[in-house]
């Protein structure tokens, strides 16, 4: 009887170890489960990596990505790189990637000086039409400065600086204020107000455009040395040919007393040359055009080579006679306006006759249509070889037939 009963404790037993071990193997499970939630396993992600100058002591792991203040992303890791620069991948919720311009910029700050710090991703104003890519690299173009980096630097500067020049300086700076704090004092009031009058957008202004100017004056300084080395040369110069220069000067005022009283003595008969020249130089100034090609045509003659023999050659020949003059239809005509002409001066080509120019004078010596001389006439032809017919004439060809 008692050796059935402990056959019937030894399964349930078994089964109460089975089940204990179960329970524990849950709660690992949920345990392992929320820390991997919570550590972010889970949850997809695309990567980024962010290239810094450096990093900084508070850029920690798991520091928060941001774009426009919320957070869309974590800080996976920080890899040291040579030279002192850190890369930072990051882990973007990708939902958000398409929301990332391909061109944004990246500010590595914190809120406070003390604070961890957070990667921010700013959009720049021309935001890029395409989004960022997994795995692209961006640059960091600000990384906030920490107050142990401030200590560093002031660490080293006081390190350079000698107590004894130190104390020197400062004696002689307390010696220099002494009494003159009031005019210390209206110093710093009329800076304020000086800059207050200027604007910080002036002031920025005239910062950021400093040094092209530096670099411009840094560019011209050996012209400017030059100049300033000549203008030595010159007042030496000057310095010494004083008596000339007195002399030159003394001159010069005899020169303008007697100037003065040729001009108050003639005045009236100057101002009426001046008046009466008025319509000689108005035409003068309207064909100034024809004055200046007919001078520049006259260079070719005045710049020819000499003639081979001694004397002038002439070239002549017959031309035929211009039409006459009529009366009264030709009789000159008073304020003809024919406008300058230049007649293909100064450069006429070579067997290229200058056009006849009929100007507004009431003279055309081709307005009778004179042809002068028909050599090959139709009369003579009559005479020679009888009553004969021409050729055939076309539209195109004019002139008497044959």
């Amino acid at each position: 009887m008692s050796t059935s009963n402990s056959d019937a404790r030894e399964p349930r037993d078994h089964r109460r170890t089975l089940a204990g071990l179960a329970t524990v193997v849950a709660l690992l499970a949920v345990v392992a489960l929320a820390v991997a939630m919570f550590r972010g396993d889970l949850v997809r992600t695309e990567s980024l990596t962010v290239i810094a100058e450096r990093a900084g002591l508070v850029m920690n792991p798991d520091a928060r990505v941001k774009l426009h203040g919320a957070q869309i992303g974590s800080v996976s890791s920080i890899e040291p790189l040579p030279g002192g620069r850190a890369a930072i991948p990051l882990a973007i919720d990708p939902d958000a990637m398409a929301l990332i311009p391909a061109n944004v910029r990246v500010d590595i700050s914190s809120s406070t000086v003390f604070g961890a710090k957070s990667v921010a991703l700013v959009p720049p104003p021309d935001p890029a039409p395409e989004p960022v890519r997994p795995g692209q690299v961006l640059d960091v173009e600000h990384v906030t400065v920490e107050i142990n980096t401030i200590f560093e630097q002031l660490v080293s500067v006081l390190s350079r600086i000698e107590p004894a020049k130190l104390n020197q300086t400062l004696g002689a700076l307390a010696s220099a204020l002494n009494g003159r704090g009031d005019k210390f004092g209206r110093l710093l009031v009329d800076l304020d107000a000086m800059l207050a009058t200027i604007g910080l957008d002036d002031l920025r202004h005239d910062i950021a455009v400093l040094p092209t100017v530096l670099n411009a004056y840094a560019d011209a300084g050996p012209d400017l040395l030059a100049i300033a080395d000549n203008a030595t040369h010159i007042a030496d110069t000057v310095v010494e040919k004083q008596d000339d220069l007195d002399t030159m000067l003394l001159s010069a005022i005899g020169l303008a007393d007697v100037g003065t009283e040729v001009l108050a003595a003639n005045r009236p008969a100057i101002t009426d040359v001046l008046r009466l020249l008025v319509p000689t130089t108005d035409l003068t100034n309207q064909y100034h055009p024809a004055l200046n090609c007919t001078l520049a045509g006259m260079i070719p003659l005045a710049t020819a080579a000499p003639v081979p023999v001694p004397g002038v050659l002439l070239l002549d020949s017959f031309v035929l006679g211009s039409e006459r003059y009529r009366y009264p239809s030709n009789l000159p005509k008073v304020a003809a306006k024919g406008g300058p002409q230049c007649a293909g001066l100064p450069d006429v080509g070579y067997e290229t006759r200058a056009p006849y120019v009929v100007a507004d004078v009431n003279a055309n010596r081709a307005q009778y249509g004179n042809q002068g001389i028909l050599l090959n006439s139709d009369a003579l032809k009559q005479a020679l070889f009888g009553p004969i017919d021409g050729p055939p004439r076309n539209s195109a060809q004019v002139g008497m037939p044959g």
